[in-house]
């Protein structure tokens, strides 16, 4: 097969991604298999590539609502998807706020990189962020005696638990996954480099100025923070993925 025809596959493969749903509620469980398969579909990527496509390769922005104004545990997770998916991260005006006749949209992230990387991460938020609420719920179930403020502490405790380990882990794991292109290719390393400076000029010309976020959260309830650090530990990543996705990565 030729690589010009691999790469469309690919493409393919993740596009059908992103395209299913993630209505239903997911675990943390769920959504680290799922990044550990977004993971792979990138190593693939990557190793598709020479510097010809990657210096071809345009760069996109793909938005992310907030769905709300107050900053949410969620949040402290986005540097590390970005990171993940070789992407720049802000927050911006949702496009549409001032078009006449169209309601507010609110503020959103927006993902900058290549095409695939940009809607992985798209991909890759909605899924913790739906894993966030199913493991929350699952917390309040197990503690029926926490009410009113203590209830509302322990669960906020929780999450932001479970997004530091969710963002450490996607961390180890965009290491890891940079160190096995590298030894797959010899040119591993130089195109990794490349791809990153493509990104860089690209994202120059859009002119925005990035800052760094403030932490999110503070650690309330000492317990609820481990019990949510502990939802994101106990979870096998090497674990082989089943069903649909098992199909997008053959």
């Amino acid at each position: 097969m030729s690589q010009a025809n691999e790469l469309m596959r690919i493409k393919a493969r993740i596009k059908a991604l992103t395209e299913k749903t993630v209505a239903n509620g997911c675990t943390e469980a769920e959504a680290m298999s799922a990044a550990d398969m977004v993971g792979r579909l990138l190593e693939r990527y990557a190793l598709s590539m020479d510097e010809i496509e990657i210096r071809s390769s345009r760069c996109v922005q793909r938005e992310v609502p907030l769905g709300g104004q107050r900053r949410r545990p969620i949040d402290g997770c986005v540097p590390a998807i970005a990171r993940f998916c070789d992407c720049k991260v802000w927050l911006a005006q949702a496009a549409g706020d001032h078009v006449v006749g169209e309601a507010p949209r609110g503020k959103c992230y927006a993902f900058f990189g290549f095409e695939t990387d940009a809607e992985l991460a798209t991909y890759l938020y909605a899924v913790i962020e739906r894993a966030i609420v199913t493991e929350t719920h699952h917390f309040k179930l197990t503690h029926p005696r926490l009410r009113a403020v203590r209830l509302r502490q322990g669960s906020a405790s929780f999450q932001h638990g479970m997004v530091a380990r969710v963002a450490a882990r996607l961390d180890v794991m965009h290491e890891e996954r940079e160190a096995s292109v590298s030894a797959q290719r010899s040119a591993g390393t130089a195109l990794i480099l490349a791809k990153h400076r493509v990104v860089d000029d690209a994202f120059h010309e859009t002119e925005v100025r990035l800052v760094c976020m403030s932490a999110v959260g503070a650690r309330v309830d000492g317990r609820a923070y481990r019990e949510g650090w502990a939802a994101g530990e106990n979870v096998n990543l090497s674990r082989p993925v089943k069903g649909e996705a098992r199909e997008l990565l053959g």
